[in-house]
C-alpha cells in the first residue's frame, strides 16, 4: 500500500461530535463507531469523537462512554469535549489523551450554554485544564460567537481576543475560533486573526471553525489559509449546527474544504472518494441527503 503524502494543512474533523450532536434523532452507537473508523481510514488525522456532557442537555451524545469503549485502545487518541471537571473525570477513567473545552466570547451565550457568566466560565475551566495537563492530556480550547451573537449582534474584536487569550493561557495548546452562527466574512477573518497575532497568539496555535449559514464558510477558510492558518475544523457531509443557537446551520463540509485545497495544490492527506462514500453512508443512516456541495456533485457524476 502506497504511503499517503504528508499533509500541508490539518483538517480537524468534528462530524461525530459537533455534527451528530445537533441531529434530532439519536444515531446508534455502533454506527457512530463505524463512522469514526471510516473517517480515520479516509485519512482524517484528527477526529473528535464525542462529548462528556450531561445527557439532559445533549441526549444525542449520552452514549459517550459506550462509544469510547467500543473504539478501544485506538479511541484514546481521539479528542473529546469536556464541559467541566465531571466530564474530565469520565475522560480520565477511559484513558482519553486529548480533551477540548468550549468557552464563549459573549455574555448571553455563556449564560445559555454554560450557565455561567462571561467571567465565571474561566473559574470553571481552570481546574479542568490544570488537572488534564497534570494527567498528561493535551488540551484544545474552543471560543464560540467570535463573529456575531444572535442575541448581542456584532461582537467586538477586542472582546473576542480577550476571552480567547484567557482560555488559551489556562494551558491549551491550540485555540479554535468559532463562527458559531455563520455570519463572518473574509474581512472579519483577517481583522480577527491580526488582532490575535498582535496579542501574542501566532497563527500556528490558532484554528478556525466556520458554519455555512450565509454561504461564506469556504471563503472564510480560504482567507484564513492566506493569513497563515493551517488547522481547519470541518464536518463530514456538512453535518452539524449548535443546539444552543438556533440560527446556526451546518458546519463547513469537510469534502468542500478538501476540494478547495486540492484546487490550490495543498495536500490534505484525505482520500476524497472514501470521504464522500462515508458521508453518503451517514446520510443514509440519517435519512436525508448531505448538504455538502461536493458530495452532491460527485454523487451525481457517479450516477449520471
Amino acid at each position: 500500500m502506497a504511503e499517503r503524502p504528508v499533509p500541508e494543512v490539518t483538517i480537524y474533523e468534528v462530524g461525530p461530535r459537533d455534527g451528530l450532536q445537533n441531529e434530532k434523532g439519536v444515531v446508534p452507537v455502533e454506527a457512530k463507531a463505524a463512522f469514526i473508523g471510516r473517517l480515520v481510514d479516509a485519512g482524517l488525522p484528527v477526529v473528535e469523537a464525542t462529548s462528556f456532557v450531561h445527557p439532559k442537555w445533549v441526549p444525542q451524545l449520552a452514549d459517550a462512554a459506550e462509544l469510547m469503549e467500543l473504539l478501544g485502545a485506538d479511541g484514546r487518541r481521539h479528542p473529546v469535549l469536556v464541559p467541566n471537571e465531571r466530564g474530565l473525570d469520565r475522560a480520565i477513567e477511559l484513558g482519553c489523551e486529548h480533551i477540548a473545552i468550549f468557552g464563549s466570547a459573549t455574555e448571553t451565550f455563556a449564560q445559555r450554554n454554560l450557565n455561567r457568566s462571561l467571567d465565571e466560565q474561566f473559574a470553571m475551566f481552570e481546574p479542568t485544564v490544570t488537572r488534564a495537563r497534570a494527567a498528561g492530556m493535551d488540551v484544545r480550547a474552543y471560543v464560540s460567537m467570535c463573529f456575531g451573537d444572535p442575541w448581542e449582534g456584532d461582537v467586538p474584536v477586542d472582546q473576542v481576543v480577550g476571552v480567547g487569550k484567557r482560555l488559551f493561557d489556562l494551558g491549551a495548546s491550540q485555540l479554535s475560533l468559532g463562527d458559531t452562527i455563520g455570519v463572518g466574512t473574509t474581512g472579519q477573518v483577517g481583522r480577527l486573526l491580526d488582532a490575535f497575532n498582535a496579542a501574542g497568539l501566532p497563527d500556528e496555535v490558532l484554528a478556525v471553525h466556520f458554519h455555512d449559514t450565509y454561504g461564506q464558510a469556504l471563503a472564510n477558510a480560504y482567507a484564513a489559509w492566506q493569513h497563515g492558518i493551517r488547522t481547519f475544523d470541518a464536518s463530514a457531509g456538512g453535518l452539524g449546527g449548535c443546539p444552543y443557537a438556533e440560527s446556526a446551520t451546518g458546519n463547513l463540509a469537510t469534502e468542500d474544504l478538501v476540494w478547495m485545497f486540492r484546487g490550490l495544490g495543498v495536500e490534505t492527506g484525505v482520500d476524497l472518494d472514501a470521504l464522500v462514500e462515508t458521508s453518503t453512508w451517514m446520510a443514509g443512516i440519517l435519512g436525508r441527503p448531505s448538504p455538502s456541495r461536493v458530495v452532491t456533485a460527485l454523487q451525481g457524476r457517479r450516477t449520471s
